[in-house]
């Protein structure tokens, strides 16, 4: 036997060794089990796990494309000159919940950015992206951001009176904690809640809300302790003329202390003319000027349908106001009404030369109506038409203002 003949039979013997061991070393591996996500029909629909985890989530929200039309009282008196503009607003919702030994975990976030042609308050180029929402609940405790508990609706009883623009009072968002005892069709609430005026001590809210297949009634108190009005409108001016609430200058309340309460409450009766119909009464008594009685009672474009106390328009102080709604369904159409008629505080017209005028408690009332169509599955289309008036009489005289609006909106 050769060299050359050893070295070819070697060759050949790894060779087939090495095919050997190749061979058995395949193992097709059994595929792993897909966690395929499941529904969650725990809370409703739209719920899905988490896979790998028992947490339920659901995102929803909305794109809406909105014209907008409001009267220029600034421009002219009787508010015949407009302004006009589109925004286009994006509402994203996360909502995470799961069961525990307390009772539901839940986390609410809501995310929302708005662009318009005419630059925003809180934007030089017209547009804003906000937190609009965002909360932790466990049973009935609940602790974060959202609209405060004097607007809020609890037990499926939500403020406002059914317009899109719902003349509710006092719509803000504040920071707060509260607890909620509910039994049966009773919801019986308790917090704190910091309104951003630089309170030495928290706002305490109450709240009773009673609800059934019939509709739903609430009563609320809220009480404000403040030490300034930084976000509370003092001073205003109409058609020239700077009226200010009796007692604020430089930083009081009407009578002359730090305290404020006020009180509001509402009914609302479901089918009552007709199925599918809504009919609201509500109303508040604020016994010293307080944020939780603010209103905007002349919109901007920027504002329109905000239904939120604002620089951005004309602020006021209601010390009392009662409105009512109706809302129907017919199809795919739907329409609601709405008015409101209120009183300001006391106001005096503010004198150059330190010098004050007394002048009438200012009258405010509010009509609206809009119609909206259900286009198709979560796309739906509403037109609303606004009119405000604001009256306090001798040197301010009074101030009108028509304003609406055309909206698309596509939910998911």
């Amino acid at each position: 036997m050769n060299i050359k003949s050893l070295l070819l039979g070697s060759a050949a013997a790894l060779v087939a060794v090495t095919g050997a061991r190749a061979a058995d070393a395949v193992v097709v591996a059994e595929p792993e089990p897909v966690d395929y996500v499941r529904v969650c029909d725990v809370y409703g629909k739209g719920f899905y796990y988490i896979p790998g985890t028992q947490t339920c989530l659901n995102i929803g929200g909305y794109v809406r494309f909105q014209y907008n039309v409001a009267g220029d009282p600034a421009r002219n008196r009787e508010g015949d000159k407009y302004q006009a503009g589109s925004s286009v607003q994006a509402r994203i919702d996360f909502d995470a919940r799961e069961e525990t030994e307390l009772g539901t975990l839940r986390a609410f976030a809501r995310v929302q950015a708005t662009n318009n042609t005419i630059a925003q308050p809180d934007s030089g180029l017209g547009a804003s992206y906000v937190m609009d929402q965002a909360y932790i609940q466990l049973g009935g405790l609940l602790m974060g951001y959202r609209d405060t508990l004097w607007s809020s609706g609890i037990g499926g009883l939500e403020d406002g009176l059914l317009t899109d623009t719902g003349l509710a009072v006092g719509d803000i968002g504040t920071n707060q904690i509260n607890y909620t005892f509910t039994s049966g069709g009773f919801a019986a609430t308790l917090g704190l809640e910091d309104d951003r005026t630089g309170d030495v001590v928290p706002d305490v809210h109450a709240k009773l809300v009673y609800t059934g297949d019939w509709g739903g009634v609430y009563l609320s108190a809220v009480y404000d302790e403040t030490n300034n009005r930084n976000d509370i409108p003092s001073a205003i001016t109409i058609n020239g003329v700077t009226v200010a609430v009796n007692g604020t200058f430089p930083t009081l309340l009407q009578n002359g202390n730090n305290d404020a309460f006020a009180l509001k409450g509402g009914v609302l009766l479901k089918n009552l003319v007709a199925p599918d119909t809504q009919f609201k009464l509500e109303g508040h008594y604020a016994f010293d000027p307080t944020v939780y009685a603010g209103i905007t009672a002349i919109d901007t474009v920027s504002t329109l349908a905000a239904n939120q106390l604002t620089n951005g328009g004309v602020p006021i102080l209601l010390e009392w106001a009662v409105g009512a709604g109706y809302a129907q369904k017919v199809g795919k159409v739907g329409f609601a009404i709405s008015g409101q008629y209120g009183e300001t505080f006391d106001m005096s017209r503010f004198d150059p030369r330190t010098r004050r005028t007394t002048v009438d408690q200012g009258e405010y009332w509010a009509a609206v109506a809009n119609v909206g169509y259900q286009i198709t599955n979560n796309f739906a289309t509403l037109g609303e038409v606004s009119y405000k008036s604001v009256d306090f009489g001798g040197p301010a005289g009074d101030v009108d203002q028509v304003s609406g609006f055309l909206r698309f909106q596509r939910s998911f």
